[in-house]
């Protein structure tokens, strides 16, 4: 794979042009389908700080030319769990970041002020905790890590390790966010499997974690879904609650996906296990004044 590759080489500049690539912009961004549908950023829990989680990517990221090339069968993702509040936020800010500044260049330098923008945060929060929290966020996302194994003869006969990030960091001498990517990540945006999120959504879904996580997901199905289990669901949040009231909260969170505009559905009980069906989506939130 050519090490000199960018994010202006996987992203158009307008995602209405005639080459039909999805672009990072200032209302939506464009994440990798297998982000939004593995368990990768999830609703935060005071019980869940710290913990170290694992998942399976083995069937989403086995088809990227890196793992095909180098015989990778098993992929997995390791990490902290990463929050929606924060984390994603941060995540956002940094595609957008390198979709602006990573022309040339995998490692930039830009402003914490720009960065927070970039990341959908309120401009009365940009104070000295938002700058920790950044500083954290980062943090968390250089340490989630993904790892290809080649296996072969009862073990494993290659491995190869990467990341979300390659380098994260907040100067706060400069107050600037400093940000390296690895090249082979990008190779996540190559593929035909990318989906374009819109930012209303979860504007308007500030501090419901579990309806964001929710939105992210069911924008990362086709159009017209097969209908798609709770188990599947809460495998997606990877809520820590018992089985029943995580149901319940799914219920809570389609509720507030239909409330802000984004979600017609409809739930079908078969046996012990409940249904989701998507009858109409609109990330632009038609139903919302503009």
């Amino acid at each position: 794979m050519n090490s000199k590759i960018f994010i202006s080489d996987v992203l158009g500049k307008d995602a209405e042009a005639d080459n039909h690539k999805l672009t990072v912009t200032t209302k939506a961004t464009v994440q990798p389908v297998a982000l939004m549908r593995l368990n990768v950023f999830v609703p935060s829990s005071r019980s869940d700080r710290g913990e170290i989680v694992s998942i399976d990517a083995s069937s989403e990221l086995k088809d990227l030319e890196f793992s095909r090339r180098e015989g990778y069968d098993n992929i997995r993702i390791t990490g902290e769990r990463l929050s929606m509040a924060i984390d994603f936020k941060v995540w956002i800010g940094v595609i957008q970041a390198f979709s602006k500044y990573g022309l040339r260049t995998n490692s930039i330098s830009l402003s914490f002020r720009e960065f927070a923008q970039m990341s959908c945060f309120e401009s009365k929060r940009f104070d000295r905790r938002l700058r920790q929290n950044i500083a954290d966020a980062l943090s968390r996302i250089r340490g989630k890590t993904i790892t290809f194994t080649k296996t072969g003869g009862g073990g494993p006969r290659r491995v190869a390790v990467t990341g979300l990030l390659k380098t994260g960091g907040f100067d706060y001498e400069s107050d600037n966010v400093e940000l390296e990517a690895d090249p082979r990540l990008w190779e996540l945006y190559q593929t035909d499997y990318t989906v374009l999120l819109r930012y209303k959504p979860i504007t308007a879904l500030t501090r419901k974690e579990v309806a964001q996580a929710m939105y992210t997901f069911i924008e990362s199905l086709p159009l017209n879904p097969a209908p798609v289990s709770f188990g599947r669901i809460r495998a997606r949040l990877s809520l820590l609650s018992p089985v029943k009231e995580q149901n319940r909260i799914i219920k809570q969170a389609l509720q507030q996906l239909e409330s802000i505009g984004y979600l017609e559905h409809s739930i079908i009980r078969k046996g012990k296990e409940c249904y989701l069906f998507i009858h109409h989506r609109s990330a632009s939130l038609k139903a919302l004044k503009n």
